[in-house]
């Protein structure tokens, strides 16, 4: 499947084969491809947590999640969550195979690019969920699995539960895995004349 088939035919699947198993292969391939997503000073904040166990995702689905069938029944469900403090953390490592000049300039920006701007790492952090949890979708339909973003359930309770450290953001959940229905028709898209500018709003 080619990249543009991949877009169009990628849908938010609800209903999934409960008894399929990804490989650990498959799983790999999947993870290893997300983290290829761009970050802002390739800082890769981004923090995937894998809800593997069938009670934490049961009880997830009862209590804070709406009861969505897709946190029990998919093959796969990640938690994205991100380090908004990441930039701090041995920047250096994010850039350790480039040229040394390149490495120390966009170290040493990094920091006064950051600092004492809470709204900017937050921003960043959440920009580089979405991005990456884009990439995963779009890299399970073209290994033949379905995705649901999901962000409908209690954010601050299931963060408790996963005991997110303080420094870190609570963002979407991914269910990945086989569908067992047919999606709806696509609800509509609103026209480019719509959502279009060209250079300024005026």
């Amino acid at each position: 499947m080619n990249t543009i088939e991949a877009v169009y035919k990628r849908r938010a699947v609800k209903n999934f084969d409960a008894n399929h198993t990804l490989t650990k292969d498959e799983e790999q391939k999947l993870l290893h491809a997300t983290i290829q997503a761009p970050t802002s000073f390739n800082i890769q904040h981004w923090r995937f947590v894998i809800l593997r166990d069938p009670q934490l995702r049961a009880r997830i689905r009862n209590e804070f999640g709406n009861d969505q069938a897709q946190m029990t029944d998919s093959s796969l469900l990640i938690l994205f969550t991100a380090d908004v403090k990441a930039w701090q953390k041995s920047p250096e490592r994010y850039w350790v195979n480039a040229p040394k000049e390149v490495s120390e300039l966009l170290v040493n920006w990094m920091g006064p690019f950051h600092e004492g701007r809470d709204w900017l790492q937050r921003d960043e952090a959440q920009r580089s969920i979405g991005i990456a949890m884009q990439t995963l979708m779009l890299v399970a339909k073209d290994m033949g699995y379905e995705s649901c973003p999901m962000i409908g359930f209690d954010i601050d309770k299931v963060a408790k539960l996963i005991g997110l450290p303080q420094d870190h953001i609570m963002g979407p959940m991914v269910a990945i895995g086989k569908g067992i229905k047919e999606s709806w028709p696509k609800p509509g898209q609103l026209p480019l004349e719509e959502i279009v500018f060209e250079n300024t709003f005026k």
